[in-house]
């Protein structure tokens, strides 16, 4: 189907006004299709002009324009002309459309737990037109009702309040005016539970199977949320705008970790953690109630005017998601997790997609929709963490309420911000918006250190062993900024005090694009142990340390006493090792010295992600590998018999022990943890732990498909049905391989999930022969999948890509990208995959 094109959505805007959108759904018509009756009132500017309207459909069974009927057979792929419009319009249009499998449009899932049947509206952008006939570009906003006709039994939930009409129909009360890609419907035998803050009704909903799980998450999720909106409130001038209540609803088979729909917000029901979660899994949670929360300001009481100003809504709520989590909610380590989450921004800032932050130029919405990437949420957020940092609270958020003041329910782009805040903090704002957000790429900051033997210590001498070290004193220190922005950062000062790192001092610092400022607080005293340019993590930028301040990292990185301050320099080594400026060997080297050490399960995650996923599965040659596993596994083994470790550190551990399990030994403890022999105590392998094992002996071909049968007749569940399609692709065998390639290939053999899942496990296993094989396969077929969608093409592109770093794979790669007719989405997620091998590929000379 054709996408949008900007130039037509702007055609449309200036010739149409939305006044209402009345839809009526029927989701009794059994399991492939649903009726969607779908009333439009609107205005033109020009009576007599011809416009369309979008909708995707089975059977196109009516459509009337002012009593008009229109023919059916006019409709052209997801597009019904419109001709003759009137200064003032009703159109009618009566569709059967069908139910995705993956999450595009109105999603129906059959739960295996107990074979009850649910669904739900996906309607990010380009989507709406699968589930009703509208104008789907986000400048055409309006109010909306829906009617649902459902299941005796079943409960229905929208953006508005919902009531249960006398005929047995749901009315979804008006809501709006919003775009389309905001509306939500969900519909099924809900489990859910109410509540109310500061005069709003609250509800949490889920399918009926995780009635314990939400019982049980409830009253922290209630306690997130009046957390949540307390802050919001006392930093914005306009109180939670939407009426009718505000309900979460836990969600399967999501493609999104959640969505923002106003009143109603979705979420994966992963996070009600059907498995022990880490401490780290509960934060992310409560960044991302705070970010989804943060988004009924943007995104949804004002809305970016084209997709290509997405970061107006990503940007701001990514910034919140963790600022509020970190201030209102008691998760006071969720700038680590940002840090973290940054890495994803980095990589995309430094690939050939890399884009602005803000007015992308796109020029549809599938391009638009390519660019929901690192940038537009960390990168975007990062931008404007360090432009808090810059202007301060008082200037940062009067600008913000002035741009709701004059934007409430209508659309908004660039300028329209810049404006607003400039009035607020003062001229110097659009050139910072132009360095920063209409620029790519990422600067590098660094630290030049010049010791003279007679320079003379200062008062600002250290009391560790260093105040004394034969380099004598500095005698001039400079931060380089080898970049085209201006950075207000934080320099950490870092010394011995007993065992620990500490910041024996931080300076504030001013960076001009390609400056050389120097630090005259250093000069004179002795040279430090460390100096961390972005200390707090205050800015968007790389970093690169003084060579004495590498060597300090390299011995002494886990006696660091600040958190966020690891979380960095973690960070900046993943970036040298991905630039191969440090050599794979070398980075496992710093896992096995730190790694034990540390005690933020984020930072061990990330670390233990990174080292499994990277440096071990592809930066090192097959035979390396085992004993690097060995290494690895036994660092985890340490955390998890680390006296002090917590509950969540040690879960964290455990799942770096199974991944890194190798050698006949560790592969039968496994099979024994399975069997409830001789597990670590005061842990259980529950099911996220189990099928991580069963995975793991799947690859080394220690389990077979009866093993892996048995598993899931003693567990039904979805997630089980994940983990059991992840280890029959993992399978070393080439029937399992075969029949694992088949199912991706097969157009609806999989629901997106299970796509994913079986794209996660494929290259686990197999012969260098082998994976060469299907390798060169994947090139030659992967074209035939461009037009099942974004949820199928992003996970055949990104994960099913060929991680060998073989020259056929590479050329056949190069060749692939040079076609004209890949879809935009999958075209970027190719090429972004090809730079990962790339990078792979300098561990490779």
């Amino acid at each position: 189907m054709p996408a949008l094109l900007r130039d037509e959505a702007q055609v449309r805007a200036q010739l149409l006004d939305v006044r209402s959108y009345a839809v009526a759904l029927d989701i009794t018509r059994g399991a492939d299709t649903f009726r969607s009756t779908t009333v439009i009132r609107f205005d033109c500017a020009e009576p007599g002009a011809a416009s369309f309207v979008d909708i995707e459909p089975s059977v196109l069974l009516r459509a009337e324009l002012n009593g008009r009927l229109l023919d059916p057979a006019t409709l052209d792929g997801n597009r019904l002309p419109l001709p003759g419009l009137a200064a003032a319009n009703e159109l009618l249009v009566e569709a059967d459309l069908p139910y995705s499998h993956t999450a595009e449009g109105l999603h129906r899932f059959t739960d295996p737990a107990d074979g009850e049947t649910y669904v739900y509206t996906a309607c990010a952008p380009d989507l709406a037109p699968k589930v009703f006939a509208c104008f789907d570009q986000p400048d055409l906003k309006a109010p909306f009702t829906f009617t649902v006709t459902a299941p005796e039994g079943w409960t229905v939930i929208g953006n508005g309040a919902t009531t249960a009409l006398p005929d047995g129909r749901w009315q979804v009360g008006a809501i709006g005016p919003i775009s389309t890609y905001l509306t939500a419907v969900v519909a099924g035998p809900l489990h859910q539970v109410r509540a109310e803050h500061d005069g709003i009704p609250l509800g949490l909903y889920a399918r009926r199977s995780l009635a314990a799980e939400l019982d049980r998450e409830a009253p922290e999720l209630f306690a997130l949320m009046g957390a949540s909106f307390d802050r919001l409130h006392q930093l914005f001038d306009v109180r939670y705008p939407f009426d009718g209540g505000y309900y979460q609803a836990f969600l399967p088979e999501l493609n999104w970790a959640a969505m923002e729909s106003p009143g109603c917000v979705t979420f994966e029901d992963k996070m009600l953690f059907r498995s022990a979660p880490t401490d780290a899994q509960r934060a992310q949670r409560a960044m991302v109630v705070c970010h989804e929360m943060a988004h009924m300001w943007f995104g949804n009481l004002v809305t970016l005017r084209w997709w290509d100003d997405v970061w107006l809504n990503e940007s701001f709520a990514e910034v919140l998601g963790y600022r509020i989590a970190a201030e209102a909610t008691g998760y006071t380590s969720s700038w680590t997790l940002f840090s973290a989450r940054k890495g994803w921004g980095y990589d995309a800032d430094q690939r050939a997609t890399t884009h602005p932050v803000a007015a992308t130029g796109a020029g549809s919405a599938a391009e638009a929709l390519a660019n929901f990437d690192g940038i537009s949420y960390a990168k975007g957020a990062a931008a404007l963490h360090q432009l808090m940092h810059r202007l301060g609270d008082e200037a940062f958020f009067a600008g913000l309420n002035t741009y709701f003041a004059r934007h409430s329910w209508g659309n908004a782009e660039l300028a329209d911000f810049i404006d607003a805040l400039a009035a607020a903090a003062g001229p110097e704002v659009p050139g910072w918006a132009d360095a920063w957000l209409r620029t790519t790429g990422v600067d590098t900051l660094r630290v030049e250190v010049e010791v003279g033997a007679a320079a003379e210590v200062g008062a600002g001498a250290g009391t560790g062993p260093e105040a004394d070290a034969p380099e004598g004193a500095v005698a001039s220190a400079v931060l380089v900024n080898d970049g085209t922005r201006p950075h207000r950062l934080r320099l950490g000062v870092y010394e011995r005090d007993g065992g620990a790192l500490v910041a024996h001092r931080r300076l504030d610092v001013d960076a001009a694009p390609g400056s050389r400022t120097p630090l005259p607080e250093l000069t004179g005293a002795p040279r430090p142990a460390l100096i961390l340019p972005n200390d707090g993590d205050l800015t968007w930028a790389r970093i690169r340390l003084d060579a004495r301040s590498a060597q300090t990292v390299a011995a002494e990185l886990s006696s660091i006493e600040d958190e966020l301050s690891r979380a960095v320099l973690w960070e900046h080594l993943r970036d040298l090792t991905r630039d191969a400026e440090l050599p794979a060997a070398a980075y496992l080297d710093l896992v096995a010295a730190h790694l034990p050490a540390e005690r933020s399960d984020s930072i061990v995650t990330g670390v233990l992600d990174f080292t499994r996923g990277h440096v071990v599965a592809r930066y090192l040659g097959p035979a390396d590998r085992p004993a690097a596993r060995l290494r690895v596994g036994a660092a985890a083994r340490a955390l998890l018999a680390a006296p002090d470790a917590g509950h969540g550190l040690r879960i964290a551990a455990l799942h770096g022990v199974i991944a890194h399990a190798t050698g006949e030994a560790q592969l039968a403890e496994l099979t024994a943890w399975l069997e409830g022999r001789d597990l670590p105590d005061g842990l259980t392998l529950d099911t996220d732990l189990r099928w991580a094992a069963l995975v793991r002996l799947a690859a080394t071909g220690t389990v077979d498909e009866d093993r892996i049968a048995a598993e899931l007749t003693a567990d039904p569940s979805d997630a089980a049905a994940l983990g059991a399609a992840r280890a029959r692709a993992a399978l070393p065998d080439d029937a399992a391989k075969a029949r694992a390639w088949q199912q991706l290939f097969t157009p609806g053999a999989l629901t997106g999930p299970l796509l994913a899942a079986t794209a996660d496990g494929f290259w686990h296993s197999g012969s260098l022969t082998t994976q060469h094989a299907y390798a060169q396969r994947y090139f030659d077929e992967l074209p035939t999948a461009a037009d099942r969608g974004p949820a199928v093409t992003t996970a055949l592109a990104r994960r099913l890509f060929p991680t060998t770093p073989h020259p056929d794979t590479l050329r056949a790669a190069h060749h692939l990208l040079t076609r004209t007719d890949l879809p935009p989405s999958l075209h970027r997620h190719l090429s972004d995959s090809l730079d990962d091998l790339h990078r792979t590929l300098l561990h490779h000379p």
